[in-house]
């Protein structure tokens, strides 16, 4: 887990959903939504990270299921976002002619 891309996540999250860091800070793998979750994150604070996501790395969340996924704690975040920023290189990479 690259742990300069999940603070830079923390950081996003919070920003987006107009958070404050609860105290003890947030652990990678601590639920962001749902009455367990201390930031209490709503279904517009998804759709208000969603768009930061897409305008920061340029990565859009297919569907609200995929954003669920995605955004079930920050760990997973830096996954998904890993995977989709890895395919999308491999989209634009340049294909080799066949001789």
């Amino acid at each position: 887990m690259n742990a300069a891309l999940i603070d830079e996540l923390k950081t996003l999250v919070l920003d987006a959903a107009d958070k404050d860091e609860p105290a003890g800070g947030i652990a990678s793998d601590e639920i962001l939504f749902g009455p367990e979750s201390r930031l209490q994150l709503d279904s517009l604070d998804a759709l208000q990270i969603s768009m930061a996501i897409q305008r920061r790395y340029g990565v859009r969340m297919a569907d609200s299921k995929e954003t669920r996924r995605a955004l079930a704690c920050l760990a997973t975040l830096a996954e998904h976002l890993t995977v989709r920023l890895a395919e999308a290189r491999l989209a634009a990479a340049p294909v080799a002619p066949v001789a």
